[in-house]
């Protein structure tokens, strides 16, 4: 007796532009978010944003920080970091080129595919920069791809230099991101 293959469905951006709710799109799986973020998460979030914002204003660099934007890496890959650093002005809709720098904040939810499964395709598109915030333990691990392609972790005390779009350095205050 042979075995029926377990159907898998495979959704595309097609389908992801019509769903209600909150989702990521992981090589053709729907994944769904989690509910809105506690406290510890949502003001983590608001700092780091702020953080980077005061970082590129100060560099007279010319990139975009950006807050719960969908990253369209494929036709069937779609990813919400909750900050992100683009290369020049704000997209007119959706984030469609690598980011300079991603950012993920860690929750109980969702450490282990920040951890994981969005580090890996973080990695794969070649993003400069990973960006890793355990507001629990009040620790930044920041991960920059080397020659190889990998992540390799950046030591840090109260400011971390990011270098970002081409010439760019920011100043990072490390310092300012937990309370």
């Amino acid at each position: 007796m042979s075995k029926v293959e377990k159907y898998q469905p495979h959704y595309t951006i097609d389908d992801y532009q019509h769903w209600e709710g909150d989702w990521e799109l992981w090589n053709g799986v729907a994944v769904a978010m989690t509910p809105s973020p506690f406290g510890r998460h949502a003001s983590a979030n608001v700092r780091i944003a702020a953080a980077l914002d005061s970082a590129v204003e100060a560099s007279g660099c010319r990139a975009t920080v950006l807050a719960e934007i969908d990253w369209i890496i494929s036709r069937d890959t779609i990813l919400r970091p909750d900050v992100t650093v683009v290369c020049g002005g704000p997209p007119e809709k959706h984030v469609e080129q690598v980011p300079a720098l991603v950012v993920e904040i860690l929750s109980a939810s969702t450490r282990e595919r920040d951890l994981t499964f969005k580090k890996q395709i973080y990695q794969q598109q070649a993003v400069p920069w990973y960006l890793i915030i355990d507001p629990e333990a009040n620790t930044l691990q920041a991960l920059r791809l080397d020659a190889d392609g990998d992540y390799q972790p950046v030591d840090h005390a109260e400011s971390l230099m990011v270098d970002i779009c081409g010439d760019c350095s920011l100043a990072v205050r490390v310092d300012r991101l937990f309370s």
